[in-house]
């Protein structure tokens, strides 16, 4: 993964309120207060720098709007569906929903 896609997934954490534990997360990131995040959720919390960056609007991310002002263009849409598999991979049980335990959990 790409430095940039890399910040672009770590950005959201740091850009908010300062969050310190996973059970904090889940409640910044569970909109609908479930106890639960759903993939529109997750996706929506974890595009967040990506919306930041994009200062024209234009839903791609080009090396100007990167950071360090380098790098292969990156559109919403692509950024957005590597969040997607992400949250596949850490949704354990399969239910379409992570837990505070699988979102602390690293993808597998």
């Amino acid at each position: 993964m790409c430095a940039c896609v890399a910040a672009l997934l770590v950005l959201p954490f740091a850009t908010s309120a300062q969050v310190e534990q996973t059970s904090e997360y889940l409640a910044k990131m569970d909109t609908d207060g479930d106890g639960r995040v759903s993939l529109p959720e997750y996706l929506d919390w974890m595009s967040y720098a990506f919306d930041q960056m994009d200062r024209n609007g234009d839903g791609v991310l080009t090396a100007d709007e990167l950071p360090g002002g380098k790098g292969a263009a990156i559109t919403r849409e692509v950024h957005r569906a590597r969040l997607a598999e992400r949250f596949r991979k850490q949704d354990a049980n399969g239910d379409g929903y992570l837990d505070a335990r699988e979102l602390a959990a690293p993808p597998r």
